[in-house]
């Protein structure tokens, strides 16, 4: 079965960085583009950052270009999410996601969430 297990949210002042990780099995990894959404408290999922299957491709919401840099290690079957110059409003619970085909925004598996707050 599908598991994504994600890992390395915390606690960050504003200006820092933080990088996600998330664990993929259960599927072939190499197929499918990944997702990483958001949700921060009393709001709905937000789309993040996707990756093609290859990690050729990638794509971003606005307000985290130039900060954010998603990358994955297909050989080892995870995802990353490198987060810097961190701001109040990324806090968030982050949830990766499989893809349903090689290059999508639309997930159909999705992981338990790493929670990121960012505060001083």
């Amino acid at each position: 079965q599908v598991q994504l297990v994600e890992s390395g949210g915390g606690l960050v002042q504003p200006g820092g960085s933080l990088r996600l990780s998330c664990a993929a099995s259960g599927f072939a990894f190499s197929e499918y583009g990944m997702i990483w959404v958001r949700q921060a408290p009393g709001k709905g999922l937000e789309w993040v950052s996707n990756i093609n299957n290859n990690g050729e491709s990638t794509d971003y919401v606005d307000s985290v270009k130039g900060r954010f840099t998603i990358s994955r290690d297909n050989a080892k079957n995870m995802l990353y999410l490198q987060m810097n110059s961190l701001k109040p409003e990324d806090a968030a619970m982050y949830y990766c996601a499989k893809g349903r085909n090689s290059w999508t925004k639309e997930f159909d598996y999705w992981g338990q969430g790493t929670q990121v707050t960012v505060s001083s």
